[in-house]
């Protein structure tokens, strides 16, 4: 049951991450299926002289190197919250530039398109943009997003305002509120 709501999540994962892990808080994405983790890292220190190759290679050894160290914690956490939440979890670190999630999921999602869209996918795949029709969508789906990244945003937020307003229901004080066989 995906009952648990955003901050619920959060909330928990205040509580259970060890405070040592990141610097502040991490970003909690979730959706029907999954609990993302993304944490920032220190990033190592560098020569002041380094090159951008040692520079990138030294930022990977740090993310293997948290990856490993919290493996078994990590896991643990996640069992826990997936039993409660029925989703999966995926963790990830951001250090300095990078962005490295560890394990996340690929979910099949279906669709119905009519000849022009898919069209637009063969075109893709015909061109050697996309592998497949499901890489040409989403390979769509990830342009749209990287360029509409504001408006969803917007978006996102106007939907927690909707799901905010729909928990606290309808409310009044009791003097003000006649049921229907009072007023009649």
């Amino acid at each position: 049951m995906n009952t648990l709501k955003h901050e619920e999540i959060s909330g928990w994962l205040a509580g259970r991450l060890p405070t040592d892990w990141f610097e502040g808080q991490p970003t909690i994405t979730i959706d029907r299926e999954e609990i993302q983790v993304i944490g920032r890292i220190a990033g190592p220190e560098h020569a002041e002289d380094a090159s951008d190759a040692a520079r990138a290679a030294a930022v990977a050894g740090r993310i293997k190197q948290f990856r490993e160290d919290t493996r078994q914690r990590r896991i643990e956490i996640a069992r826990e919250l997936e039993h409660s939440s029925r989703r999966k979890v995926a963790w990830g670190v951001e250090c300095e530039d990078t962005k490295s999630v560890f394990s996340n999921l690929s979910v099949p999602v279906m669709t119905r398109l009519r000849q022009p869209q898919r069209l637009i996918l063969d075109t893709l795949v015909d061109a050697g943009v996309a592998r497949s029709r499901s890489h040409a969508l989403a390979w769509c789906v990830r342009l749209v997003g990287e360029h509409s990244a504001e408006w969803l945003t917007e978006l996102r937020s106007a939907l927690e305002e909707v799901e905010r307003v729909r928990d606290t229901g309808p409310t009044g004080s009791s003097d003000s509120q006649a049921t229907p066989a009072q007023e009649g």
